[in-house]
């Protein structure tokens, strides 16, 4: 009796240890990425001389440090580079390439600015105005918004001040398929060819609920879509929410309304998902 009670309780402990194994490889997210960051705060001022105007640059990029599968690595951390530095920085590595942006970005400041500077000195342009002018900032922030099985959504935001009235800002997003290694698009999630008509009536009725309001017209009124259409926008992210629209300045609004984003929720927008999308199967 003694020997069956103890083989039981042993048959017992290895069907939990199977079923919390499989558990727990079902959950795992995709190529067990670990990440790290790179943080640069620099600032140069013209001529060397700290009583002249400066540029500031601040970058923190968000990377992959370690991966089940170098590839899976190297991709991911190419695009990350492309969206937040550009192409050119794409094929470097990361530390390296975060190190020539940040030379190029002082050295062109004060290549580009040194000789106008001079000139506007030189004809006792007002000492306040210029200062103000040849002030120059840019941030840039890459960092992993979700990583969620086979779904990693990456998010670059951006600012930066070249003169003028005021700075420009923005935000773009990755929604990235860890399987593929290549960012979705609208075409990837939506069925058939005739979904962003619809699309778009249920983003006009989502932001008419977001304001309080009950007509076109009266969101035309605050602002809206006075610089722009709305209309479905490839800068969208995924959330275990629904599909978050984002609209950067100018695109639908002028600057003093800053940026919209208009969330559908998977409910409204069921019947127009592809419903063998395995991402969406995933995350919803």
């Amino acid at each position: 009796m003694k020997k069956q009670y103890v083989s039981l309780l042993t048959l017992f402990f290895t069907v939990c240890i199977f079923f919390v194994s499989c558990t727990n490889k079902g959950d795992k997210n995709a190529g067990n990425l670990n990440f790290d960051s790179i943080q640069v705060n620099k600032t140069v001022h013209l001529f060397g001389d700290t009583a002249k105007p400066g540029c500031n640059l601040i970058i923190n990029f968000q990377y992959i440090i370690k991966s089940t599968d170098k590839k899976t690595q190297d991709s991911l951390n190419t695009i990350f580079l492309s969206a937040c530095l550009g192409d050119t920085f794409a094929i470097l590595p990361p530390k390296t390439a975060i190190q020539k942006y940040t030379q190029k970005y002082v050295t062109d400041y004060r290549r580009d600015l040194e000789p106008m500077y001079k000139k506007d000195e030189a004809d006792n342009e007002d000492k306040k105005a210029i200062l103000s002018w040849y002030s120059y900032y840019k941030n840039v922030e890459g960092h992993v918004q979700l990583y969620q099985k086979s779904l990693l959504v990456y998010r670059v935001d951006y600012s930066e001040y070249t003169g003028g009235a005021h700075g420009m800002y923005s935000s773009t997003f990755y929604n990235i398929d860890l399987k593929t290694l290549r960012p979705l698009h609208l075409d990837d999630l939506f069925e058939g060819e005739d979904y962003k008509e619809a699309l778009t009536d249920l983003l006009w009725n989502q932001l008419m609920t977001d304001n309080k309001v009950a007509t076109h017209q009266a969101l035309e009124d605050m602002g809206y879509t006075s610089t722009g259409d709305l209309e479905p926008t490839e800068n969208f992210y995924l959330s275990k929410y629904g599909i978050t629209f984002f609209y950067n300045v100018y695109e639908i609004t002028p600057y003093a309304m800053g940026t919209v984003k208009i969330t559908l929720p998977y409910e409204v927008i069921d019947r127009l998902l592809k419903k063998e999308q395995p991402i969406l199967k995933e995350i919803k």
